[in-house]
């Protein structure tokens, strides 16, 4: 770690963190896939914090490729729909280790479902290890299970990773008790409890990633990722985002 690094450090709030997006936020104002110019874009905004000596974790969804419940809707065996998602899952992982590599961050992409040839194979220790040498870990291919969502996975890592919080990147700067751009009275939340989010169905994250988190008082930051600079300035205490806590 650089001097300069070692001297910003303490003024951070965490040390280690998971960063949890969606794929759709990979597609730019596409419809669907990859844009590569909003894949480097969050590669800047990830740089820019591990920078600061910050310990990253990152889990990434799929729903730009494929989406298993929108499978299964579809007609499609929700087992097989769901394996198709995780899979998803992988190419957006390796797209945003591309970018972070070049921009000279070093990366390991961790896959929950074996495929050697272009992903290690998740051993907790390992990982745990990489982090402390200040590699970003990408976590995909969710928890290898079916019937589990990228939010259950990037909670269940988050914790077994030992990370201080979540947080998740979003279109908006935060939770509201409605959509704020189809209703401009939406009311934005500071801070909110696990409970008042299963109970007035805020759609931080799903019921069993709230769930875990709360049972391990794991806070989930909620930020704008289109806010240039906002993950950077959360951590030092900046910004507005909304934080999910007992």
């Amino acid at each position: 770690m650089s001097d300069v690094a070692t001297a910003i450090l303490p003024e951070t709030k965490y040390k280690r963190v998971l960063l949890k997006i969606s794929g759709e936020a990979l597609m730019g104002d596409q419809g669907f896939g990859l844009h590569p110019p909003t894949v480097e874009r969050v590669a800047h905004e990830v740089k820019s914090v591990h920078d600061l000596g910050v310990e990253i974790c990152m889990v990434i969804g799929g729903g730009n490729i494929f989406r298993g419940l929108a499978g299964s809707a579809q007609g499609m065996e929700r087992t097989t729909a769901d394996y198709m998602g995780m899979l998803a899952t992988v190419m957006n992982a390796l797209a945003m280790q591309s970018s972070l590599e070049g921009l000279g961050v070093f990366t390991r992409v961790i896959s929950a479902i074996r495929m050697d040839e272009v992903a290690e194979p998740y051993i907790r220790r390992r990982a745990v290890r990489h982090l402390e040498k200040g590699r970003v870990c990408i976590f995909a291919a969710g928890t290898g299970n079916p019937y589990f969502t990228t939010d259950t996975a990037a909670t269940l890592r988050a914790n077994e990773m030992s990370c201080e919080a979540i947080f998740k990147g979003t279109k908006v700067d935060g939770v509201y008790d409605c959509d704020p751009k189809k209703h401009a009275d939406a009311k934005r939340y500071d801070r909110v409890t696990y409970d008042e989010v299963l109970q007035k169905h805020l759609n931080v994250m799903d019921a069993s990633a709230i769930a875990l988190a709360r049972d391990n008082n794991l806070p989930i930051i909620v930020f704008s990722l289109d806010e240039p600079g906002g993950f950077r300035g959360i951590l030092a205490g900046q910004g507005t985002y909304t934080t999910v806590h007992s």
